[in-house]
């Protein structure tokens, strides 16, 4: 009896410990799921994307890395499948005790189907590195100290060219993703140069505008160029947003 008296305390402090490192590795494990819910939640848009661009993505989200991508783009079918892998860290209820890190794979679902938020589904980590996906190509410069060298300056009492704009323009030799709009009001002629822009980040743009005794060449603020925001307009060239407070 009394060695069994001896022994019920080491008992109770090996479990207790057993129980302590569950509970931090249970907690690591949530930790690590929620990096991939949250990256889930980052490539939850609703633009189609193939599933080079998907990977690329959450290639590039700290603390994910991509071991697969299955389907072909996320509006096809059930969407693009990726398996990601993160890691968590957790203490245990005593803050002396080491932290427990865990490695942990789940499987994210990229699709219009999905809901915000929903919760990764755990899944075994495929064997081999990471993923790895090209970069993409940079975009063409927009000529923004040429065309400010280029336009005429026209005097107070002048009138603007539109035609002779529209050559000068012509004669920048621009790449072809570069869109161009002219357009005449008045006494002033506005210029539009723009890059296609993914509907959520800030369009790259510049405008420009020609009018009897100023002209003038900028690039919009950053929240001007948001979608919706019109600063990568024509309408912004002829007639310029107030910047914004």
């Amino acid at each position: 009896m009394r060695r069994l008296l001896l022994l019920a305390p080491l008992l109770l402090f090996t479990v207790g410990c057993g129980l302590l490192v569950q509970s931090a590795e249970s907690a690591a494990t949530d930790a690590a799921r929620e990096t991939a819910r949250k990256a889930g939640e980052r490539l939850h848009i609703p633009r189609s994307r193939t599933a080079e661009e998907v990977g690329r993505s959450a290639s590039g989200i700290d603390g994910v890395e991509v071991l697969r991508v299955k389907g072909a783009s996320t509006h096809e079918g059930d969407g693009i499948d990726l398996v990601v892998r993160t890691s968590g860290t957790a203490y245990g209820q005593r803050r002396d005790h080491e932290p427990v890190t865990v490695v942990r794979c789940f499987s994210v679902r990229v699709s219009p189907k999905t809901e915000w938020g929903e919760d990764p589904r755990a899944v075994g980590c495929p064997d081999g590195p990471p993923l790895t996906f090209a970069p993409l190509p940079e975009p063409p410069r927009l000529p923004h100290e040429e065309l400010r060298a280029k336009l005429p300056q026209v005097p107070e009492d002048g009138r603007v060219d539109e035609a002779a704009i529209r050559r000068t323009l012509a004669a920048l030799d621009l790449d072809q993703a570069i869109r161009t709009e002219v357009k005449a009001d008045g006494d002033r002629v506005g210029i539009l140069m723009s890059l296609k822009g993914n509907g959520h980040d800030p369009q790259d743009c510049l405008v420009a505008h020609v009018r009897p005794g100023t002209t003038a060449v900028w690039v919009p603020s950053r929240i001007q160029r948001m979608p919706g925001e019109g600063g990568c307009s024509i309408g912004n060239a002829l007639e310029p947003l107030a910047p914004p407070h």
